[in-house]
């Protein structure tokens, strides 16, 4: 920082300012449209607050102030001079137009400022003003006669100086006397300014008590603050803080220096100031560290507009963590505490001067943040208080439509979000993550309390909108709940579960890759709270999981040794929870059979009657609802539970719906055709024919066919149970008759057709490859009678069509002949 006293500081200002201006990066970002770094974005920010003392120098020349307007006029015109709320606009513009009449109403038609602006508009200001030199000269002004009862008054009720410049304006005049080396008076100019937004507070708190009914029977609101205190360039609050807790110090101890204005001609002469009585800064009982809170209070509750752009959305972020930092150095005391309950009382009843009125403006910063510095700064003091702070920060009024104007039995009614209304909330996954930590501390502030637990609940389910964050919290009252080694907080559980559910609700019909574990948690959680939970969930299943959810998860979860040893469930109540887990199968197996029938079955094993209808289930569906993947799984299935006609009659059903073509030798369901046949040559000579004719319709790829040709000449049908192996008096079934010829003349024509196929488009380099394709035809023509004829003459047809391949006839004729 410079040291404006020095002369020479308004020099070295202007060359840092020049190579700033003359920086090659400038030009580059506004040429490829990308931002600043935030550091180098703050260093402007700097620079221009240091452009603001410069020109407010209590002593600067007329000819220096104009001097330094006509520099900052010239860097102000340059294209590359950085905007004070963004980036040369590169950020995304305001795509909506949702406030016509509010805070951004002709937003396009004003011209940006950039960071020279303020510094440029304060070369009109000046120190001449009487009453000002008053307050900077001498600790002894006031007026004890005075009656506070006018709008622009001088002096307070108490008699005490106030300054009605407007906030940041008269902030900035403190900065530049503290960075010239005016410590004491600004520490003066400072109280005057606090005294006066005290005062305001007051009479802002009692405009609205008269207004009351009125404003709130329109259930909408404006704000009264376009330009807030906390994130503004100037840092007004950032400034009287620094000044009462530093310069505060430095007072205490004496100043050395004094801002001498008797060249002023409307100077305040030493008689009259002697002929005022004499009084300190403060009053009884006050601190200056207590002003500087109260004063930190009053910025950080103000409701004011979320402004636009990415950088100054960051900005109001940073700026008030800096300041709730600086808070938190500070031990609260007795006089401290009570200034927080006097500020929480106002941020609750000021309507729309407050953040925390009964109803704020959509477009209004949120105050989760600092809601959750008042919560746990109160807590010890004044419970009850600190929770009406809390519950009403809550709110996220940005995420909801707000009600009809004469509707104030739901004022926050949800109905639904504005999609392209997020463009221009940069930062709006900051600000719920702030929201969901403020109801992560008071869930846990409220534990063992059932009324505060519930009414923290139904503020939850009311404000919170993010899936994500329901969660997080509901685990958060989980681990909580069940911390301890004693016995859990059943109170706390029940809430983890509740917001559980929320989340299944929510996700229920939306895309969330994190489902399957919120399913897996909720089921956990349930068991936590017993049995009834777990009955409860399963009862209505079908609006908190997909029926594939439901049951491969969470019936099979509860049907899970580990969670009944956790239940410690005597027979009868294990009995009940598995009828109704086999109940949800059921009817998860009804709603969708493709992907919970083969759940069902599992889960319905134990029980005939259910097993029954589960494979009933399966049967109905075969028909339209189920791809052969899936039957041929369950078959399998069958296979395994012992039900081999079962297995074999669904196997049939699959070979239905299945359709390889000659030049899938590959497909993953080869392998499942080749069980069905052995299961059927297995169960005998009729099962094993029925099934032939499937094969021969479905199938088209000539080595699956010779492959099952094989099989089923390698040993007698039924060989494998004893039943049928007398029945069959163990002959091998004959090529020449019915089934086996159907699958021969099949699998020789899937040859042919292959073969032609093949030659269509082949390639040299393919046709090694195709003499030994045509090896396998040739063993599969010979298991015919007349394989032998048949194979020759289908050799010399394709030397007959293929002649002009004379390359690839050869080797066939090499080969074959």
């Amino acid at each position: 920082m410079l040291k404006m006293r020095d002369s020479n500081g308004a020099r070295m200002l202007t060359l840092i300012t020049e190579q700033f201006m003359a920086d090659p990066r400038l030009a580059l970002w506004r040429q490829q449209g990308t931002t600043m770094t935030d550091k180098y974005r703050q260093l402007w920010d700097e620079l221009g607050a240091l452009w603001m003392c410069i020109v407010l120098n209590p002593h600067c020349k007329p000819e220096q102030k104009s001097s330094w307007l006509r520099q900052l006029r010239r860097w102000n015109s340059v294209d590359v001079c950085p905007w004070e709320d963004g980036n040369h606009g590169n950020e995304l513009p305001n795509l909506t137009h949702s406030l016509p009449q509010g805070a951004h109403a002709n937003q396009e038609m004003r011209p940006h400022r950039t960071v020279f602006t303020r510094a440029i508009e304060a070369c009109d200001l000046h120190w001449q003003d009487r009453h000002l030199q008053h307050i900077i000269a001498s600790d002894l002004y006031a007026n004890y006669c005075y009656h506070d009862s006018q709008e622009g008054s001088l002096f307070d009720s108490r008699g005490w100086p106030l300054w009605h410049e407007h906030v940041p304006t008269a902030c900035a005049r403190v900065d530049a006397l503290r960075s010239h080396g005016y410590p004491r008076e600004a520490l003066r100019l400072a109280i005057a300014v606090v005294n006066t937004l005290r005062r305001q507070q007051q009479r802002q708190l009692e405009h609205f008590r008269r207004h009351k009914k009125e404003l709130l029977h329109k259930g909408h609101t404006s704000i009264t603050n376009m330009e807030g205190w906390v994130g503004h360039p100037l840092d007004p609050i950032g400034t009287l803080f620094n000044t009462l807790t530093e310069s505060g110090r430095a007072g205490e101890e004496g100043s050395n220096t004094c801002l001498d204005l008797s060249d002023c001609s409307s100077v305040v002469s030493r008689a009259e100031l002697q002929r005022m009585p004499v009084q300190r800064l403060l009053g009884d009982g006050e601190s200056y560290a207590a002003l500087a809170v109260e004063t930190a209070l009053m910025g950080l509750g103000q409701q004011r507009v979320m402004p636009d752009g990415l950088y100054a959305q960051e900005k109001v972020c940073r700026n008030e963590e800096q300041l709730l930092a600086k808070l938190q150095e500070m031990e609260l005391d007795d006089s401290l505490v009570k200034i927080f309950r006097k500020q929480a009382v106002f941020l609750l009843e000021a309507g729309q001067y407050s953040g925390l009125g009964e109803i704020v403006h959509r477009e209004s910063v949120p105050m989760h943040t600092f809601a959750r510095y008042l919560f746990t700064s109160l807590l010890p003091h004044d419970a009850e208080l600190a929770y009406k702070i809390a519950l009403r920060a809550m709110r996220l009024p940005v995420l909801e439509s707000t009600a009809s104007s004469g509707d104030l039995s739901r004022p926050h009614h949800i109905v639904s979000v504005v999609p392209n209304r997020y463009p221009r909330w940069f930062t709006l996954s900051h600000i719920e993550s702030q929201q969901c930590e403020l109801a992560s501390t008071m869930l846990t502030a409220a534990k063992g309390d059932s009324r505060r637990l519930e009414t923290v609940l139904e503020s939850i389910q009311k404000n919170i909108h993010s899936s994500s964050h329901i969660f997080k919290l509901a685990q958060d009252a989980f681990k909580i709940a069940t911390l301890m080694d004693s016995l859990p907080d059943i109170t706390l559980l029940k809430v983890s579960l509740e917001l559980g559910l929320q989340v299944m609700r929510i996700t229920l019909s939306t895309l969330n890759w994190r489902r399957r574990e919120m399913v897996r948690w909720l089921v956990t959680c349930a068991t936590e709270v017993g049995v009834y939970a777990l009955d409860s969930i399963m009862q209505s299943w079908f609006t908190l999981f997909t029926p594939t959810e439901a049951t491969s998860i969470v019936a099979t979860t509860v049907m899970s040794n580990s969670t009944i040893v956790r239940l410690h469930l005597d027979c009868h109540q294990q009995e009940n929870l598995a009828s109704s887990a086999r109940t949800l199968a059921l009817q998860c197996a009804m709603k969708d059979p493709q992907n919970c029938a083969l759940s069902a079955l599992t889960l319905c094993e134990k029980d005939h009657i259910a097993f029954e209808t589960a494979y009933q289930i399966v049967l109905d569906a075969a028909a339209t609802g189920m791809s052969y993947t899936q039957l041929f799984t369950i078959a399998r299935y069958m296979e395994h539970r012992g039900y081999p006609m079962r297995a074999y009659k669904l196997a049939t059903l699959a070979m239905a719906h299945l359709n390889l073509s000659y030049n899938q030798d590959t497909h993953p369901a080869i392998n499942d055709v080749l069980w069905a046949c052995a299961l059927s040559h297995s169960l005998g000579k009729n099962e094993l024919a029925a099934v032939i004719p499937l094969v021969v319709k479905s199938v088209k790829c000539a080595t699956v066919l010779s492959d099952i040709l094989r099989r089923c000449t390698l040993t007698t049908p039924g060989m494998v149970s004893a039943l049928h192996s007398r029945r069959n008096s163990g002959k091998l079934m004959s090529l020449d008759k019915a089934p086996l010829r159907q699958l021969l003349d099949a699998t020789i024509g899937a040859y042919i057709n292959t073969t032609h196929s093949r030659l269509t488009h082949i390639s040299p380099r393919h046709y090694s490859e195709f003499i030994e394709f045509l090896g396998k035809a040739r063993e599969t023509f010979m298991m015919a009678h007349d394989g032998h004829i048949q194979f020759t003459q289908f050799i010399d047809n394709l030397k007959q069509i293929y002649k002009g391949k004379k390359k690839l006839m050869m080797l066939v004729r090499e080969r074959f002949g």
